[in-house]
């Protein structure tokens, strides 16, 4: 059972105390007091494991009662009200690559979805000489099929490689859509303002440049990114991304339109001008951080070498803690009101999945 420890008036933190049960009830057990007599409090969360033995999930998609979640190898999950899993087709014009980081990996519903049937993919493909390459493209939904059909391309040749393929998608507050891409693991192209590679793009939903995008007829809204994997937005719009370091150096940063993210020039707290240091990076450790999202303003991340979800306060930049632990490898996490949700990423071989695994759990906020 999972307990939280909460200091009054301090940071949350989570205790590693699993033994799940596919439900356990909220409890508050009582107060404590460590050494210097700071009073704390151990609750008992309830959660539930809504979805066991799925492989090489990536990304969470809500829509009301149920879930979509893509799987590396080229379906998608849908887990229903009743928590039954389908896993449907996706039938795409360039056969989805799954190697090592690459595969299905980003999906975002359109904000119409309920009378469009559409959603937005990023997956990896065969490109010019064999090379992996990735694309973003729009789907639409045949629910009585269980089956998802390409029916728009938004943008193709988009570096990719084996790993560092970024891939994560979403709507912006300003109805934009936004993708992560990653290095390809080519250190040259990330200072390349004419690449596609270690940026954050920004399009329009069929893919057309916005015209206030910071560079003209470029999609690219940021560069200098090594691995960004995740992508959120506070309140008054300011907008955030996860990225993973070389060794260690994992970051949180704050983007902004046109500013460059240094890789590979700085990294951690290293400065050069005319590029961005982290608002708060990893040192030595490692993150590996993944999908993150807000809640009353403070991120959630979604850490995979960490093996945990993350709580980070922006108005105290040098503080990260564990929020949730003890399940192996966190690959994306979703909060809806008092909600969280989140997927493991165990059974992507580079973790030590358990019989369930992997994943999707659900936890009241508390």
């Amino acid at each position: 059972m999972k307990k939280i420890m909460m200091t009054l008036g301090g940071s949350f933190l989570l205790v590693a105390c699993n033994t799940v049960d596919d439900e356990e009830m909220t409890d508050i057990t009582g107060d404590a007091s460590d050494d210097d007599g700071v009073s704390e409090t151990v609750v008992e969360v309830e959660e539930t494991a809504m979805a066991e033995n799925l492989q090489s999930p990536w990304a969470i998609v809500k829509d009301e009662d149920r879930f979509f979640i893509p799987k590396r190898e080229g379906t998608i999950y849908r887990i229903g009200e009743n928590e039954e899993i389908t896993e449907e087709t996706v039938q795409l014009n360039e056969d989805v690559i799954q190697e090592a980081e690459s595969g299905l990996l980003g999906m975002v519903l359109d904000p119409d979805f309920t009378s469009n049937g559409y959603a937005y993919a990023y997956h990896s493909y065969e490109g010019a000489d064999t090379a992996i390459e990735n694309r973003i493209v729009r789907l639409e939904w045949n629910e009585a099929d269980n089956e998802w059909t390409e029916n728009a391309v938004l943008l193709e040749g988009i570096p990719g490689a084996p790993t560092h393929n970024g891939g994560r998608l979403a709507i912006g507050p300003d109805g934009y859509l936004y993708a992560t891409t990653g290095d390809a693991e080519e250190v040259d192209l990330e200072q390349d303002q004419e690449s596609l590679a270690g940026s954050i793009l920004r399009m329009e939903l069929d893919g057309a440049i916005p015209e206030d995008n910071p560079f003209d007829g470029s999609l690219v809204y940021s560069y200098g990114h090594r691995n960004p994997q995740g992508l959120t937005w506070l309140h008054d719009g300011t907008m955030y991304s996860s990225e993973h370091g070389a060794s260690g150096h994992d970051e949180i940063n704050v983007i902004e339109a046109g500013n460059n993210y240094g890789w590979p020039v700085i990294e951690g707290d290293e400065e050069e001008e005319g590029m961005e240091t982290p608002i708060i990076h990893s040192g030595q450790d490692t993150w590996a951080p993944s999908g993150i999202t807000t809640y009353d303003d403070v991120i959630y991340m979604a850490g995979l070498r960490g093996e945990a979800v993350y709580l980070f306060n922006p108005d105290e930049p040098s503080e990260l803690t564990e929020y949730v632990s003890d399940y192996g490898r966190v690959r994306d996490v979703v909060i809806e009101g008092n909600d969280l949700y989140f997927i493991t990423n165990n059974t992507d071989g580079r973790g030590n999945p358990e019989s369930e695994d992997d994943r999707l759990i659900h936890m009241e906020l508390n």
